[in-house]
């Protein structure tokens, strides 16, 4: 079975999904059809601890941590994976995003 399509989730802080949706968008990965700037998000809350060798978005080193943060959620082409990926990298503010690649077999 071959992935045509995948679904991208990222966390990150409300304040960046803006700019990385006109990112995205811009670049033309958020198209479904005849729409464009195809895209979700929610809340979510997580805990987190940096380790000594971090240097944290927020937090302390040694010490967990819990916040509030978005799951943004859009679906690309397998092809262009690489590329999305770059861009989060390139306007997240998290030393280590987490960023979930899933692949849709409803298509």
């Amino acid at each position: 079975m071959e992935v045509e399509f995948v679904k991208i989730e990222v966390l990150l802080p409300v304040e960046y999904i803006n700019k990385l949706r006109d990112e995205l968008n811009n670049s033309g990965f958020l198209t479904v059809g005849s729409y464009d700037n195809v895209v979700s998000y929610s809340f979510v809350h997580g805990y987190w601890r940096p380790l000594h060798e971090s240097t944290p978005f927020s937090g302390k080193k040694g010490e967990i941590s819990f916040g509030t943060e978005c799951k943004m959620e859009f679906r690309c082409s397998y092809i262009n994976v690489r590329e999305v990926k770059d861009i989060i990298h390139k306007l997240h503010p998290y030393e280590e995003p987490i960023i979930n690649v899933m692949p849709l077999l409803n298509e």
